[in-house]
C-alpha cells in the first residue's frame, strides 16, 4: 500500500517537472470535431520566431489523412483546409498524409489554427473512420521552421499534443 503510494506520488512529481522544464515550447493540438476538425496552434518560447510548418500523418497509429474533397478518399463528411489569421492558405490534395503551411512570423504569446477534415483508414477504427481518437492520431508529427533556419520536431501523443521544448 505505501510503495503504491509512494510510486503514485514519484510518478506525478516527474509528470510535474517535466511539465516544468518545458514552458517554453510550440504547440499543436488536434481537436476531433464534426464537422471540421481543428489544429491549434500555441506558441510560448521566448525569442522564437515560426515561419512555417508540417504536419505528417505517415506515423499515425490510425494511418490517418485529410479529407478535403467529396467523393475522394475520405469517408462521408469532407472539409476543406481553412486558416485563421496569421496562415497562409494552402493547397491540399485530397486524400493526402502531409501539409505543409507558411506562418508569418508567429511569436511568443500567440496563437492560430486551421480547420479540416482528417479521416483514418482502419478497418476496425475506435469511433468509425469520420472520427479520430487521440489514440489514431498518435505518432504522427509536426516539423517547425524557425526564421533562423532551424528546424524542431516533435510527435503526437495519445492526448492529441505534439509538444516542442525550446
Amino acid at each position: 500500500m505505501y510503495v503504491k503510494a509512494a510510486i503514485a506520488g514519484a510518478t506525478f512529481l516527474l509528470a510535474a517537472q517535466a511539465h516544468a522544464e518545458c514552458s517554453q515550447a510550440l504547440t499543436v493540438r488536434f481537436v476531433e470535431s464534426a464537422p471540421r476538425d481543428r489544429f491549434e496552434i500555441i506558441h510560448t518560447a521566448t525569442g522564437v520566431f515560426v515561419t512555417g510548418m508540417m504536419i505528417d500523418l505517415r506515423g499515425s497509429s490510425g494511418g490517418l489523412i485529410f479529407d478535403t474533397q467529396d467523393g475522394g478518399a475520405g469517408v462521408e463528411v469532407f472539409q476543406p483546409f481553412a486558416p485563421d489569421a496569421g496562415i497562409d492558405a494552402a493547397q491540399i490534395a485530397d486524400g493526402a498524409d502531409q501539409l505543409s503551411l507558411r506562418l508569418h512570423n508567429l511569436s511568443e504569446g500567440q496563437r492560430t489554427g486551421f480547420s479540416i477534415d482528417v479521416d483514418d483508414r482502419q478497418a476496425q477504427s475506435d469511433l468509425g473512420q469520420i472520427r479520430v481518437t487521440g489514440g489514431e492520431v498518435a505518432g504522427a508529427r509536426v516539423v517547425f521552421d524557425l526564421a533562423d533556419g532551424a528546424q524542431l520536431e516533435a510527435q503526437f501523443d495519445a492526448d492529441n499534443r505534439a509538444k516542442a521544448c525550446t
